[in-house]
């Protein structure tokens, strides 16, 4: 383990983990706290002056109700001028998060970028288990690609999707159903942005897929290697996989079951090295490029999951969001 993220655990009496929360309003209050709070008073002194971006919370109609987007749009001098867009979704295990999750850091990335972004708060599980999260980031997807003169976006400059664990689940998913779906004809995304993704749930682990002679299921051990580390176990994993509440062969939960992965966007991808969910950031990275799609990953040594949420200002947290930047920037030179 990183001795500086070691010692900031230990300092915190976390270095054997947090005691798994019992119901999912203790889960969201532990995230709340632990993640959003700590994450965004952090970032709140890096925020790009308000004159640089203008943000606007609109509410997109879903099935059975309505769920909030937040849109961040750059201000430049010339108010014709548009932008490439990021469709963004949130993590906290289908079942914690809001757009409050992110939104500090995505300011900065709107304004160092000149970056269109639709931040989306899907509805939660166990509430609205699966598919009703996937569902209502794709209705989001489709109100912001009708919605771009509203967003100042154009998106033959770039369109990205991308999100943060289960958000970049979703993210894989969306990828593959915006793929194959006619209203996307001639807007197809450009790229894709995954951090420490979860691509498969490990009883659906494939022995191989149809672009890899390789085996796959054998490269699958880090979740059992890093079972039990103190972000996220095993048995919380097995909790929110509950609450979610997916078939684990449904390629809507675990995307690295569809049968092709061709024509999805060149991908971007972050990975923790103590991570249960490590290989399958390894895993997808191999079939993606297996498939022919542009793959770029880099591996973030001795942390754990989401690490970089309750201790942004370690040395390791700062290189998580220079990759994301660094990351972004490469999408984009590709559009």
């Amino acid at each position: 383990m990183d001795p500086e993220y070691a010692a900031a655990l230990e300092q915190a009496g976390l270095l054997k983990g947090i005691p798994l929360p019992k119901t999912v309003a203790e889960t969201r209050a532990i995230s709340d706290l632990l993640y959003i709070g700590v994450h965004n008073q952090f970032l709140q002194s890096y925020l790009p002056p308000e004159n640089k971006y203008v943000a606007t919370d609109r509410s997109v109609p879903v099935e059975g109700g309505q769920i909030t987007v937040r849109c961040l749009v750059p201000t430049v001098g010339d108010e014709k001028e548009t932008f490439p867009l990021l469709v963004y979704i949130h993590g906290g295990g289908w079942s914690m998060g809001n757009v409050d999750m992110d939104d500090y850091l995505l300011r900065i990335q709107c304004v160092e970028h000149k970056l269109s972004i639709v931040n989306i708060e899907y509805r939660l599980a166990p509430e609205h288990p699966f598919p009703i999260p996937l569902n209502d980031c794709y209705a989001a997807l489709k109100w912001a690609v009708s919605n771009t003169s509203l967003l100042g976006a154009d998106l033959s400059k770039g369109f990205l999707i991308g999100g943060d664990s289960a958000g970049a689940n979703i993210s894989v998913v969306l990828s593959h159903v915006a793929r194959d779906d006619p209203i996307f004809e001639g807007r197809r995304f450009t790229g894709m942005y995954l951090c420490e993704p979860n691509i498969c749930h490990y009883s659906a682990y494939p022995e191989r897929c149809v672009y890899t002679p390789f085996p796959l299921k054998s490269k699958f051990r880090s979740f059992e290697e890093y079972s039990d580390m103190p972000t996220l176990s095993r048995q919380a994993l097995d909790q929110l996989n509950g609450w979610y509440n997916a078939p684990p062969t449904d390629p809507r939960f675990s995307p690295l079951l569809y049968p092709s992965h061709r024509g999805v966007p060149r991908t971007y991808i972050q990975a923790m090295e103590l991570d249960p969910l490590r290989d399958d950031a390894f895993v997808y990275a191999e079939v993606l490029r297996d498939a022919g799609v542009e793959t770029k990953l880099d591996l973030n040594m001795g942390v754990t999951h989401a690490f970089h949420y309750g201790f942004p200002s370690l040395p390791a947290a700062t290189k998580v969001r220079e990759n994301l930047k660094r990351g972004l920037e490469w999408l984009l030179k590709r559009a």
